[in-house]
């Protein structure tokens, strides 16, 4: 985590299996469910939607409302 950064969140861009930090923070917010997730614990995105997700589960239904699957 980066010093300076508590309790705001962060602009991030998500790449193929990393991200960049655009703007310091320690937490996104999930695409679908609106839940915090601390940096050090952010495991699902979508690159082509620039989204970030809390759990796989999330993720599957961005997926589905997408149209994806």
């Amino acid at each position: 985590m980066l010093m300076g950064s508590g309790h705001r969140e962060a602009r991030i861009h998500y790449l193929d299996s990393t991200f960049r930090l655009l703007a310091a923070g320690d937490h996104v917010r999930c695409a679908i469910t609106g839940v915090a997730i601390p940096l050090d614990e952010l495991r699902y995105w979508s690159v082509a939607r620039q989204e970030a997700y809390a759990d796989a589960a999330a993720s599957l239904e961005a997926e589905r409302r997408a149209g994806a699957i």
